[in-house]
């Protein structure tokens, strides 16, 4: 076949030349009556080469330009003699040009390189990055090559991982203040307990003093409890696997109880619950346990004025999904004021003076982590409906 491919003058465009008679014929030339012949002549790819924001050059296996497109020197800075007249590793970044040199021998091997990214230095002195692909022609000992400008992109995946560097750091102080504050409260925790293991009760005869003090006790005791929960939790939050097991709601319900027991008292609530749906489920007991207890005090908490808390805790199985449906007759908020921010780390909505914002960003934070989410439907003064979904 008598076609040629012409190199030789370092030309974008390209000569074939065409033996009489001799037609091209094939999918990307459209044909008009069934016969058409063109010569690929027509297409000037001049414009194209000299448009393009991409980088495009033509090297020799000597390593240096032979053309380059006028995006090479507006980015790098260089007039098109000083890059002609130096090696292009002598433009490329220090640190990066073993490397580069290294690739640039597998190119005279006739192996494309795909992909690569290196960094340049332009005159003024800054780095940019460049994604190249180059293919090797052995025969006229060129390299094609177009190159991207991904310099933003590097700039944007450093600060991501200076962020990932630093949430690492918070993650460890957070842990650090985590053990420290529950190993530190246990001391006096056990000294109350050892002060009640002195208490005789039997000889107390006022029956409300008797039952104050059975309530601190019982208080204290669950306070214990939930400090050992809080340091182991704090000490398996190392691993990405949250430890879950069969829970019994009930129990969970029962310890968070007696957790608060006097604010229920004081508060004088109405709390309602069914569990006929199911009773248990596969979850963490730490964090069930911050539902309920954040739930609650947050229903007690934002009851409406001079009425008493009324709080409904269910459970419900919707298509074979799991849920918890929580409702409270309370305060409740504006919907579509807060819908964005409601379980965002200290958003308050109410002017309490207990308000943090914590309780229901745990409680988010919670479902979601073990591949649940939660729902929230409320309007002012009607009171709040949570449903959470656990995972299958």
């Amino acid at each position: 076949m008598n076609k040629l491919l012409n190199f030789s003058r370092f030309n974008t465009k390209t000569a074939i030349n065409l033996t009489k008679g001799e037609t091209i014929s094939g999918p990307m030339i459209p044909k008009a009556n069934n016969q058409f012949r063109i010569s690929l002549d027509h297409f000037d790819s001049e414009p194209f080469f000299e448009v393009s924001q991409d980088l495009m050059c033509i090297a020799g296996f000597d390593g240096y330009f032979k053309r380059i497109n006028p995006a090479v020197s507006k980015l790098l800075g260089y007039t098109n003699e000083e890059l002609f007249s130096r090696p292009i590793n002598s433009f490329v970044y220090e640190e990066d040009k073993n490397i580069t040199e290294e690739l640039r021998k597998n190119l005279r091997k006739n192996l494309p390189l795909l992909n690569f990214e290196n960094r340049y230095q332009t005159k003024k002195g800054e780095i940019v990055w460049l994604s190249w692909t180059s293919i090797p022609v052995p025969e006229s000992e060129l390299v094609y090559a177009i190159a991207k400008n991904v310099t933003h992109k590097k700039k944007l995946e450093e600060e991501r991982n200076k962020l990932l560097i630093s949430l690492s750091k918070i993650n460890e102080e957070l842990q650090h203040l985590t053990h420290m504050a529950s190993h530190d409260l246990r001391a006096p925790v056990n000294n109350l307990l050892a002060i009640f293991s002195l208490l005789d009760t039997s000889t107390i005869q006022d029956k409300e003093t008797k039952n104050l003090v059975n309530i601190l006790h019982s208080t204290t005791e669950g306070l214990k409890v939930t400090l050992n929960y809080y340091l182991d939790a704090a000490s398996e939050k190392k691993s990405v696997h949250v430890p879950t097991e069969d829970l019994n709601l009930h129990q969970s319900l029962k310890g968070v109880f007696q957790s608060i027991n006097s604010l229920i008292l004081g508060s004088r609530a109405i709390i309602n619950i069914d569990f006929s749906e199911f009773e248990t489920i596969n979850f963490n007991r730490v964090y069930m346990d911050s539902i309920f207890l954040n739930l609650i005090t947050n229903s007690i908490k934002y009851a409406k004025p001079d009425s008493h808390p009324d709080i409904s805790i269910a459970t419900r199985k919707t298509n074979g999904v799991h849920q918890l449906i929580f409702t409270d007759q309370g305060q409740g908020f504006d919907m579509e004021k807060v819908k964005h921010k409601i379980f965002g780390l200290h958003q308050t909505f109410h002017n309490h003076t207990e308000s943090k914002g914590i309780g229901l960003y745990l409680v988010y934070n919670h479902i979601n982590s073990l591949g649940g989410h939660i729902d929230v439907e409320s309007k002012v003064n009607e009171g709040v409906k949570f449903v959470l979904t656990f995972k299958d």
